[in-house]
């Protein structure tokens, strides 16, 4: 599949798709959700040093807020998404348990004000994704936006950590060049870095995906 309106109509299908799958899939979440809670903390426990943007969880979505919440215990600070306006990158704003939120797209919860941050790493939400660690979201571009944009202007890409279920798996999403691959891709049943391979199972107690070697520490911008 190559014409660009064509991908578009097969992303648009799968996407429809996937959601309803994962809503549906209502009984096993809880269960799926703890077990990439659990994941996160062990096997990625530099988070706790990071400013981590995560996002409030729609339409079935993994549920990062008791993951995050603990972190921030540890030391992290936490920021999420706001959609400024259509077709540019999203802006973080810091956020902390009691910090006053307002409806955003969707009805999405965001932080009613605050000056923008930095994440040193993202929890990306995964609608889809696939064996070369791409992703498929809700169309709107703007985590790839985002990525590009910080990566621009610190000079280094935030790590990018997809987040979703082994229900959400496709072979391939046909990246296109604005695509921006994931970093680590976690799923309740998997733990993966992504190579220029695709797809390959991070060695127990972390790891640094930019790191031929794979080693065990995480190292923030």
């Amino acid at each position: 599949m190559k014409d660009w309106d064509d991908i578009r109509r097969w992303r648009k299908e799968r996407r429809a798709a996937l959601i309803e799958r994962r809503v549906a899939a209502r009984e096993a979440r809880s269960g799926w959700n703890e077990t990439i809670q659990d994941k996160l903390a062990r096997r990625l426990p530099d988070l706790r040093r990071m400013l981590i943007g995560f996002y409030w969880p729609f339409k079935g979505e993994f549920d990062a807020r008791p993951l995050v919440r603990s972190l921030r215990e540890q030391g992290a600070r936490l920021a999420l998404p706001v959609v400024i306006e259509k077709g540019a990158p999203l802006v973080f704003r810091e956020w902390w348990p009691g910090k006053k939120l307002t409806p955003g797209v969707w009805n999405i919860p965001v932080p009613a004000e605050g000056e923008p941050v930095t994440p040193d790493a993202l929890l990306v939400p995964l609608v889809g994704f696939d064996e070369k660690g791409y992703r498929l979201g809700y169309g709107g571009g703007f985590y790839d936006r985002t990525l590009a944009a910080i990566t621009a202007a610190t000079g280094a890409k935030p790590l990018a950590v997809g987040v979703g279920f082994e229900l959400s798996r496709l072979e391939t999403i046909y990246p296109q060049p604005h695509d921006v691959p994931m970093d680590l891709v976690v799923t309740e049943a998997r733990f993966d870095r992504v190579t220029p391979e695709g797809l390959a199972p991070l060695p127990e107690g972390g790891g640094d995906p930019s790191s031929e070697a794979g080693e065990t520490t995480l190292t923030a911008r």
